[in-house]
């Protein structure tokens, strides 16, 4: 080779270098990447809270708030914030002062995570009064939405907004948490002839946010009176006559810019406030609704805003890790500023990276998932009505639905999206399926597996992490996560939806036809797209063997009370569906970012370090979900040996295409070395 000829090449070697990531992704990739770039209205409603966030709940943990339990004056000022910037209104229907019209789970949810990049206890309280309005927006009679929600929103007639708190568990022995056992109670107060009953309502409430300030209290109790016919949630206000006492403020570790605690209410109250309504029947009340089909509407949808506290949590840990990597021997003696060492700091030594990546490839999986299922949620919304109608009621509808979900599973076998059949009734039950696996599946790996890779920012800081100047709060951040992972039902409870939801064929059917697309991805082989494939497959058989399979003692591995089995399995797939929701973000970005006159020009370096981070968390999860696989299928001697040879191919694909993936991991944490942040963190420590 001549002199010329090897100087053309190493320029050709230069100007083709693969492009990565040149700085942290900012709004224009997220609106795109999270399908909302058209909406103003979002992106105003986001600016608004992330404002308040990087304001005065920034404030409020800088000037050691945090410190006290009670509620303070400061404290208080964060639900002002809330008002003025939008928050409180943004989840209201638009008729009675709400700023969006249409569902708002994902409104909610952008909501949450913004608030959750400062502090979790402030998402709570933001999050708190629409779970108190969940139930009467939900399901509550059009006079309760009415009134309810227009004295909620900011500068109504009353002067001012008015706060909700939900009141579901009691102090049972230890702690309350069963949802299902209740000891409130509904007693028939006074039934005078022609008039409408009033009724009495005992509710001794345990962990209740929002108390000590809450105008109106959603309370689940119990018939305590053989003239009421069972369960049901009942609105009850401060000012109603009787005992209204908030009681003590909770000793909580953590969340401490939310107030918590164990009310005391003994109230009489109006028929009317039933939520959902009545009927009298043979001279007996009957609720429209009990209180377990009220939470279960609810439950559904909002603990999807937790899920999303942990993605908010990791995210913003990126950032200030970064920033102490990098500036850890500033200021040392003996170490010149010219030197690699000054320079580079800590991120001359591999292993801060590549945990780093580990932490942010978590953060946008996490992230992803959770905005998935709320979009999912605002498309369901739109059309459940109409589809009920048509579906009918009890078992009735669960006859109805299997011709839909026949249509929709064979329309996902031959390639084609269900959510364009004509049929509302395919659309839904296809909607319905995925809803039920994505959002446990994202309040139980956010929250679970986010805490742990929380801990990891928290260690990466040294012992500056725990410290309360630690930049970014991430100690506390951490400790938040800890209550996060069990609010609004702890992970057993969402263990038990995915494994009871995780049969349905309309979402087996949804699996495979993912596995097809992640095969003819174009990075499939680079990016772990191929062993997120494999991995899904592999999944999938084993819950079908476990279903079938018995152990030495004849029990089924797959019984819907063999946890010992069904729950890893849960787990397993709740860290396959992040990947996968990841995996859709970034495609998304690729098919609709290169227009964009911001993202447009840096568009390959967005996607090359999202692709090696997407490689990343399905390194991690695809391995995790071959451990659990390998554990149901040889774990309990259940196995033939022609299920052992199926399961061995299966493995083996998994662990052939995870071929590069650690070399995905490698560019992301070298990434890190390079990637540009602000001078300094935009909220105060």
């Amino acid at each position: 080779m001549n002199g010329k000829e090897g100087k053309d090449n190493e320029m050709q070697t230069e100007t083709t270098e693969r492009q990565t990531m040149k700085m942290l992704p900012g709004d224009e990739v997220r609106q795109i990447m999270w399908r909302f770039a058209e909406r103003i209205d979002l992106q105003m409603i986001v600016a608004g809270a992330r404002g308040v966030a990087r304001g005065i709940v920034a404030k409020l943990v800088a000037g050691g708030q945090r410190k006290t339990h009670d509620w303070t004056v400061e404290k208080q000022g964060a639900f002002d914030a809330f008002d003025a910037s939008g928050i409180t209104a943004s989840t209201l229907m638009q008729e009675y002062g709400g700023l969006v019209d249409g569902p708002k789970n994902f409104v909610s949810s952008l909501i949450s995570y913004e608030l959750s990049w400062v502090d979790n206890g402030a998402a709570t309280s933001a999050l708190v009064n629409c779970l108190a309005m969940g139930p009467i927006a939900e399901l509550g009679t059009p006079e309760q939405q009415r009134y309810y929600m227009s004295r909620c929103a900011p500068g109504n007639e009353t002067g001012r907004a008015w706060r909700g708190s939900f009141a579901l568990t009691e102090p049972l022995p230890y702690v309350g948490v069963d949802t299902g056992v209740l000891c409130g109670r509904v007693s028939v107060a006074e039934w005078k002839e022609g008039e409408e009953p009033k009724l009495r309502v005992e509710k001794r409430g345990r962990f209740i946010t929002n108390i000590a300030i809450a105008d109106y209290v959603t309370v689940a109790v119990n018939s305590g009176d053989d003239r009421i016919k069972g369960s049901c949630m009942v609105i009850v206000e401060a000012s109603d006559p009787g005992t209204f006492d908030r009681g003590a403020q909770t000793l909580k570790c953590v969340h401490q810019l939310s107030n918590t605690g164990d009310p005391v209410i003994d109230v009489t109250v109006p028929a009317s406030r039933i939520v959902g309504g009545y009927t009298v029947k043979d001279g007996q009340i009957v609720p429209n609704l009990a209180h377990s089909e009220i939470i279960a509407q609810v439950f559904s949808k909002t603990r999807v805003g937790v899920g999303l506290m942990g993605a908010g949590s990791l995210m913003s840990a990126i950032e200030p890790v970064i920033r102490y990597q990098r500036t850890r021997f500033h200021g040392a003696v003996g170490v010149d500023e010219s030197s690699p060492r000054y320079q580079q700091g800590l991120q001359m030594k591999e292993d801060v990276t590549e945990r780093l990546a580990d932490v942010w490839a978590t953060a946008e999986a996490a992230a992803s998932l959770g905005f998935d299922i709320t979009r999912r949620f605002d498309a369901i919304e739109l059309i459940e009505d109409e589809a009920k109608a048509k579906l009918g009621k009890g078992r009735e509808m669960l006859k109805n639905m299997k011709a839909p979900m026949a249509a929709a599973a064979a329309l996902l076998a031959e390639g084609k999206d269900p959510l364009e059949d004509t049929d509302v009734t395919v659309r839904y039950v296809y909607l319905q399926a995925l809803c039920n696996i994505l959002c446990p599946s994202c309040k139980l790996w956010n929250t679970g597996h986010g805490a742990d890779m929380m801990r990891q920012a928290v260690s990466l800081m040294g012992g500056y992490g725990i410290t309360e100047d630690c930049p970014g709060f991430l100690f506390y951040k951490w400790t938040d996560m800890q209550l996060d992972a069990t609010y609004e039902g702890p992970e057993a409870v969402q263990r038990r939806q995915i494994s009871e939801t995780m049969a349905n064929p309309v979402f087996l059917a949804q699996l495979e036809a993912w596995a097809k697309e992640l095969d003819a991805c174009p990075k499939a082989a680079e990016n772990g797209a191929a062993a997120l494939a494999a991995a899904l497959r592999l999944w999938s058989w084993t819950r079908a063997f476990a279903a079938g399979a018995k152990d030495p003692s004849g029990k089924k591995l797959g019984a819907s009370q063999r946890h010992g089995v069904v729950f890893p399995l849960a787990d397993a797939l709740a860290g396959l569906m992040a990947a996968t929701s990841f995996w859709q973000d970034i495609r998304f970005l690729a098919l609709n970012g290169a227009e964009h006159p911001v993202v447009g020009p840096e568009l390959a370096g967005y996607l090359n370090t999202f692709n090696d981070l997407l490689g990343t968390i399905v390194a991690d999860v695809a391995g995790e979900a071959a451990k659990v696989c390998a554990g149901v299928v040889y774990g309990f001697n259940a196995a033939t040996a022609d299920d052992k040879a199926s399961f061995a191919a299966l493995r083996t694909a998994v662990d052939e295409s995870l071929a590069g993936t650690r070399l995905a991991k490698d560019r992301a944490a070298k990434c890190l070395t390079t990637v540009m942040i602000p001078e300094a963190l935009d909220y105060p420590m």
